[in-house]
């Protein structure tokens, strides 16, 4: 089933549409039908009335007309007006030369004196006539006579002006439609302009271009957007709510376990060692779980909760500036080609400990050079840290990012790092990919989504 709004609008608009006009079609045909047959009925009762006036009689007592008719069709062999006298006291009938060789079969029905009695009848050439007929009382030489008077006029006029008058307001119908289409479509359309400028609005939240929805919009749609923006509020207020009880949660587990820790220490001097050695172990697995955690806490549930988008020259720059400063950092050689201005769609404190934890981890592996390097396209950005240590063996790539593995206990560490890296690529959907490079040293190449310069909308 189709749930666009336009098309349903669009549908009803033209089925409403087409209905209305068809319906005043039907009214607009049987009103002119109605006025046409209105006049031809005036037509013939002037006609009744102007022979009713010019009844003569013959010497013989026959009915004649001293002037016949004016109007030329009463002259022209059927030519579809048509008149009749009957004199039933003579059994005599006078009758238009239209009608020729044809009489009218006039209903023999009573009637009232000066009464007009209309109705239809069959014509001389199988058309049908509309009559309308009035019996008069007439002053004849042998005295007062009755006279049936009947004008006819062929009523294939009136269907031929319906059918004309049809086929004249049928493109006008059909372009008023059109037009009161094409008016429901931009009435349509201007209507759904806020829903639109509400759309946008959403898509620079999930953007982190912004945290409420905002701008000009009609009043009927204020409680909605009001909803919304709270719904929004205590969104962001519950995640960080979480957030925090994560972050209290896992420092309140260090310092019992510091305590832990400490107490095996002093175990394994009392020379009770297996048991030290067997606390130490558990504290570290344990204090290894909540530093995982504690960095997890901090990273955001989805792409679309991220507080901000990313400038990767800065946090690159702050990271760099950072490591520098460490008794690692310090003795190494570092070459840096990040351009200002990307904009990444990852919350910057999540970038900054997904390239981090890469960069920490080079500096402990590096002999004497860091290498970050970047190119970026209109639609991806691609960043390659790399160092010239001793790489790693190739069947250890794939174990680098797991959980708490650790390829080498003689460099400090707890092995969570690129586990943390793993866990902020799958958020936002970020192609991570380890290997070694020639001539030595290991390379982690991390591919982005590029973000539109401009703001959404």
């Amino acid at each position: 089933m189709n749930r666009s709004i336009r098309i349903r609008f669009l549908s009803v608009s033209i089925v409403s549409v087409a209905a209305a006009l068809s319906l005043a079609a039907f009214v607009f045909v049987g009103l002119f039908t109605r006025s046409l047959e209105h006049r031809l009925d005036q037509e013939l009762t002037d006609h009744l009335n102007n022979i009713a006036g010019q009844i003569e009689f013959a010497a013989d007592g026959t009915v004649r007309l001293p002037e016949r008719p004016t109007d030329i069709r009463f002259s022209t062999p059927y030519g579809g007006l048509y008149w009749q006298i009957a004199d039933d006291l003579r059994g005599t009938e006078t009758r238009s030369a239209s009608l020729w060789d044809y009489t009218l079969p006039l209903p023999d029905d009573p009637q009232e004196t000066g009464t007009i009695h209309r109705y239809d009848i069959p014509g001389p050439e199988g058309e049908t006539l509309l009559v309308q007929e009035r019996k008069v009382i007439v002053k004849a030489p042998d005295g007062e006579r009755p006279l049936r008077l009947a004008v006819a006029i062929d009523t294939a006029t009136v269907k031929e002006a319906r059918q004309a008058f049809v086929s004249d307001i049928i493109p006008y119908l059909l372009a008023l439609a059109a037009f009161l289409v094409a008016a429901s479509l931009a009435q349509l359309t201007f209507g759904l302009r806020p829903l639109l400028a509400i759309g946008e609005s959403l898509d620079r939240i999930r953007a982190r271009q912004s945290t409420r929805l905002t701008g000009p919009l009609p009043g009927e749609l204020k409680p909605m957007v009001d909803a919304m923006n709270r719904l929004l509020d205590d969104q962001d207020a519950l995640i960080a709510r979480a957030r925090a009880r994560a972050a209290d949660l896992a420092h309140g587990l260090k310092t019992p376990l510091t305590i832990l820790a400490n107490d095996a220490e002093t175990l394994k001097e009392r020379g009770e060692t297996e048991i030290g050695e067997e606390l130490t172990h558990l504290a570290s697995v344990m204090r290894n779980h909540v530093d995982r955690e504690l960095a997890r806490s901090r990273i955001a549930a989805t792409a679309s909760m991220r507080s901000a988008d990313a400038d990767l020259e800065q946090s690159v720059a702050m990271i760099v500036r950072t490591l520098k400063r460490t008794p690692d950092g310090e003795r190494l050689a570092w070459q840096v080609s990040v351009p200002t201005g990307l904009r990444l769609g990852i919350d910057p404190s999540d970038l900054q400990e997904l390239i981090g934890n890469i960069v920490e981890n080079a500096v402990k592996w590096a002999r004497q050079r860091i290498m970050i390097d970047t190119v970026a396209t209109s639609s991806s950005v691609t960043l390659l840290i790399a160092d010239d240590g001793p790489g790693v063996v190739e069947a250890d790539l794939k174990r680098m990012t797991e959980r708490g593995v650790r390829l080498d206990t003689r460099i400090a560490g707890t092995g969570i790092g690129l586990s943390i890296v793993s866990d902020i690529a799958e958020v936002y959907g970020i192609d991570v990919e380890i290997a070694n490079r020639e001539p030595a040293g290991l390379g982690v190449t991390l591919r982005f989504a590029a973000v539109p310069s401009a703001p959404i909308g």
